[in-house]
C-alpha cells in the first residue's frame, strides 16, 4: 500500500486533464486577442488563474505542505513567492528608492508559508493587491519599447518576464498538487 495519492481528474473529456475544456475559465472562443501588449496580457491572465485553479479546494494545512526535503516549496509559498515578485517587478520599474520586500529577508516568502489559515488568507490578499499595483504601474507605459527604471528594462522584457516566472511555477504547482491529494495538472 501507498501513502501517495492516486492521481485523479474532473475532466470527461481528456482523462489527463482536471477540467473539460468547456469548462475551463482560461478557455475562450474566436480569435485571440489583437495587438502584442493584449496578447501578452492574455497569457499573464491566463497564467495567474492557472495559479489559483492549482490552489482551487485546499485548506491550509494542503496549501502549506512542502514538496521534498530540503525544499521549502510548496503552494502557499509560490502564492506569497509571487506577490513579493509582484512587487519586487514594481522596483524595476521605478527610479525611486525599492519598495520593502513585504515578507522580510530572502526566502521568508516560502519559509514563512506556515499551516494557518491567516497566512493563506493573506498571502492571497498580497497576491491580488501585488498583482493590481504592478499592473497599475505598467498601465502608465503602453509602448513595450519603453525603458524604464534604473537598469532602463523595456516594458516587453519586464512583461515576458512575468509570463515566465507564472508559467514555470505553474509547473511546479502541477506537481506539488499531484502530490497533495492526485490532481492531475493540465
Amino acid at each position: 500500500m501507498s501513502d501517495q495519492p492516486a492521481r485523479w481528474t474532473r475532466a470527461t473529456v481528456y482523462p489527463d486533464m482536471w477540467v473539460d475544456p468547456d469548462d475551463d475559465p482560461r478557455n475562450s472562443e474566436g480569435a485571440g486577442p489583437d495587438g502584442e501588449p493584449a496578447t501578452l496580457q492574455g497569457y499573464l491572465t491566463d497564467y495567474r488563474m492557472t495559479l489559483r485553479m492549482k490552489c482551487d479546494g485546499l485548506d491550509a494545512e494542503q496549501l502549506a505542505r512542502r514538496s521534498v526535503p530540503p525544499s521549502t516549496m510548496s503552494l502557499l509559498g509560490l502564492i506569497r513567492h509571487l506577490a513579493e515578485a509582484e512587487r519586487d517587478w514594481r522596483n524595476w520599474i521605478s527610479e525611486g528608492d525599492p519598495l520593502p520586500k513585504l515578507y522580510g529577508r530572502r526566502d521568508a516568502d516560502f519559509e514563512g508559508a506556515v499551516a494557518e489559515q491567516a497566512v493563506a488568507d493573506a498571502a492571497y490578499s498580497d497576491l491580488e493587491r501585488e498583482q493590481a499595483a504592478t499592473d497599475a504601474a505598467l498601465a502608465e507605459h503602453p509602448d513595450l519599447g519603453e525603458r524604464v527604471g534604473k537598469d532602463k528594462i523595456a516594458i516587453r522584457e519586464l512583461m515576458v518576464h512575468r509570463i515566465e516566472e507564472y508559467a514555470r511555477h505553474c509547473g511546479h504547482a502541477d506537481l506539488l498538487r499531484e502530490c497533495i491529494d492526485g490532481r492531475v495538472g493540465q
